[in-house]
């Protein structure tokens, strides 16, 4: 019996499965980020490691009957980590053959069991990215919160809090979001939002992308300004996957939505699919975690 291990380090949270050669998941063994950009590549490395630790244990399989890994590590890109990431495998699995791939490429391989196709992906962050039949690639997105990630989630959250100090100055128009911000975030002002934002001791990356729920709930209830922030959310998102289809000459039916804005019915998946032109949310067919199990799989077939 030949064994594998998927690692999905997605932008917000971690999943090991270990697999047999017919792809049943015998143990998974989920935890926080392990994106080196935010924690640092010692604690990430660390918390990979355990959790491959647990989960080899949990199928009660030591580390040598494992034959192949594969890791799709946000902030650990195979173009400039490969290296740090495959001797962090090595040291837990000796005997595997290691596979490092991107975040966004288990999840594309996932979505449509193959590597090919396109994946729109809205979640803590966001991007476009697709392979297609003769193996070229496009990636779209993928900036980072700081210059990029258009209609994630972090983006809905922080146009969220743009919108309420902009009410509470009178340089905006009235919504619904500042109030229901300040009781989400338990502030008694607006002016609290500074402390809240600026003083933390953790980067509030994560935090600011939780209040996306709240834009979405808004927006369902009819609020002018939050359903802007949605439409503008979903016509950059739906720039992005025309870019990748543009530059691979490839279709929207090859799209597969992911990430935790896009994967349910919503306002915003919902305008998304109105820009492209699709009757239906094209929901992926397997996780990201499946899709790192098929890569690693494929190295030893």
């Amino acid at each position: 019996m030949t064994y594998y291990i998927g690692i999905d380090g997605g932008g917000s949270n971690l999943r090991v499965g270990v697999f047999n050669a017919d792809r049943t998941l015998l143990a998974e063994v989920d935890g926080e980020t392990v994106n080196p950009s935010i924690i640092g590549r010692e604690e990430s490395a660390r918390r990979i490691q355990a959790a491959i630790q647990s989960a080899l244990h949990q199928a009660n399989l030591t580390p040598a009957k494992i034959q192949a890994a594969c890791a799709g590590v946000a902030g650990a890109s195979n173009t400039h980590s490969q290296g740090w990431l495959e001797q962090v495998l090595h040291e837990a699995l000796p005997a595997a053959v290691t596979v490092i791939s991107s975040d966004y490429e288990i999840a594309l391989v996932g979505a449509h069991e193959k590597r090919e196709g396109v994946l729109l992906l809205a979640g803590t962050g966001s991007l476009a990215y697709g392979i297609n039949h003769h193996g070229e690639t496009a990636l779209a997105g993928a900036w980072g919160y700081l210059i990029g990630d258009e209609g994630s989630g972090y983006w809905l959250g922080a146009q969220a809090l743009r919108a309420a100090v902009r009410d509470s100055d009178g340089r905006g128009d009235s919504t619904a979001l500042t109030p229901l911000l300040l009781k989400h975030l338990q502030l008694q002002r607006p002016l609290d939002l500074i402390t809240w934002l600026y003083r933390s001791q953790t980067p509030r990356m994560r935090d600011v992308a939780a209040l996306a729920p709240l834009v979405l709930d808004c927006a369902t209830s009819g609020d002018a300004v939050a359903q802007a922030i949605i439409h503008e959310g979903a016509a950059e998102l739906a720039l992005a996957a025309r870019a990748v289809l543009t530059r691979l000459q490839m279709q929207p039916t090859q799209i597969a939505f992911a990430g935790s804005l896009l994967r349910t019915l919503n306002p915003l998946s919902e305008a998304v699919c109105q820009h492209l032109h699709l009757s239906d949310l094209p929901l992926p067919r397997s996780s990201p975690l499946v899709g790192a199990a098929l890569l690693a799989q494929a190295t030893v077939k």
